[in-house]
């Protein structure tokens, strides 16, 4: 009898391991319809699309949509900052939901099976110099330092349609995070930051001595990421979306946000 009461808990306890399988947390994910909670993927320091604000909570455009998405959905928002040189591997690891963070679309991600949602802003890498440096365009930079953060589509520029222009540069220096790159910059530790428009526009916006060359290198758009067979997820998401856009509740959130409104897709329609 001892021995089939041991062979019965270890038999419970072997179904209670593979139930966990597959999800952060021990249980399945949820259906679309059955969820309660929505985890968003961020770059944490990601102006003016997510990052910190000054009361310590998380907003930022695509902060706040998502919010306006949770809202009409009836989700409760929970914001995960992910590793952005690992957002892939932690969304596959159920560690959130979706990334949604200013991320730009590549071949290579709906190659890999990943569900991208429709594209909602027209974007471009640009260059950013102090003002002082003699620097007018990305010739000038020839034989100097460029940082660039890491797993962004900057970085792969540089490592492949902008690859003659990087093999121009003295050093290419990757950063983990953009902020990190622009502390270089000031610290004379670059000579430049290889950056999206947007995010160079709020933040030599704040800083003064900085500027942004006039050279637009590399066409792009952001997109939200869904896993691999979440389809269902993602059109809740992009229906809703478009809910916001027809009631003009996107609109008023673009209000705030003037260095990224013109670039809104789904306000050019």
């Amino acid at each position: 009898m001892k021995k089939l009461l041991v062979l019965a808990l270890a038999a419970l306890m072997l179904v209670g391991v593979l139930a966990g399988c597959g999800s952060k947390d021990g249980a399945e994910a949820p259906s679309a319809d059955e969820r309660t909670t929505f985890v968003m993927g961020v770059d944490a320091e990601y102006p003016p699309f997510s990052y910190l604000g000054d009361d310590g909570a998380y907003t930022g455009f695509d902060v706040e949509v998502c919010q306006a998405v949770c809202d009409k959905l009836g989700w409760e928002l929970e914001i995960f900052p992910v590793n952005w040189d690992q957002k892939l591997v932690q969304l596959d690891s159920n560690e959130c939901d979706c990334v949604w963070s200013g991320m730009t679309i590549l071949d290579s991600m709906t190659e890999a099976g990943y569900v991208i949602s429709e594209p909602y802003y027209d974007n471009t890498q640009v260059l950013v110099v102090k003002e002082d440096s003699g620097v007018a365009s990305s010739k000038d930079l020839a034989g100097k330092a460029v940082a660039v953060q890491l797993g962004t589509s900057g970085e792969a520029l540089l490592n492949e349609d902008l690859a003659d222009l990087a093999a121009t540069f003295g050093e290419v220096v990757t950063c983990d995070s953009f902020l990190k790159c622009f502390t270089e910059l000031e610290g004379n530790s670059v000579d430049a930051v290889f950056v999206d428009m947007p995010v160079a526009a709020a933040y030599v916006a704040e800083h003064d001595g900085l500027k942004i060359i006039d050279e637009q290198l590399g066409a792009e758009q952001y997109g939200i990421a869904f896993r691999s067979g979440d389809e269902e997820l993602c059109k809740k998401v992009d229906d809703a979306v478009q809910e916001l856009v027809a009631d003009g509740t996107y609109a008023k959130i673009a209000e705030k946000y003037p260095d990224i409104v013109n670039n809104l897709l789904f306000l050019q329609k």
